[in-house]
């Protein structure tokens, strides 16, 4: 399964991880599935209630809102993606723990080391069983 990201959204997502270091970012991902690929078309930078560089919690309210958009835009929600200010782009035990749709898209955008970010996908199916995704940024 390859993962196609628009590449003004990889910008953003990139611009939103440095505005709110030294916290992790976070959003929701929109798009379409395909059989053998993913397209992500849209994000939707949200709030990290926590304000935390170890964990984040999206607003429930501003979630809704999202869902709410992302339908009237004819698209699917296929996902979030999280900020990384410290460690690699993988998923922590916390992301593991918390990953609780086998079908859901994780985004990890490590800003370890800031002038090259790195971000991988995955689908995490179980504490044991975690896919990483192949990525093209499309012009």
């Amino acid at each position: 399964m390859k993962i196609i990201l628009q590449q003004a959204e990889y910008e953003k997502m990139i611009k939103q991880a440095r505005a709110e270091f030294p916290h992790e970012c976070c959003g929701l991902l929109a798009g379409q599935k395909a059989e053998d690929h993913i397209e992500i078309q849209m994000i939707f930078p949200m709030v990290n209630v926590d304000g935390s560089s170890e964990h984040f919690t999206m607003d429930p309210k501003e979630q809704f809102a999202v869902v709410k958009k992302v339908r009237n835009a004819g698209l699917q929600l296929i996902g979030n993606y999280h900020s990384h200010p410290y460690t690699p782009s993988r998923p922590s035990g916390e992301d593991i723990r918390l990953a609780h749709d086998p079908d859901f898209l994780y985004g990890i955008l490590s800003l370890e080391h800031s002038e090259t970010p790195v971000l991988h996908f995955f689908y995490i199916h179980s504490p044991t069983k975690v896919t990483k995704l192949e990525i093209e940024i499309k012009r």
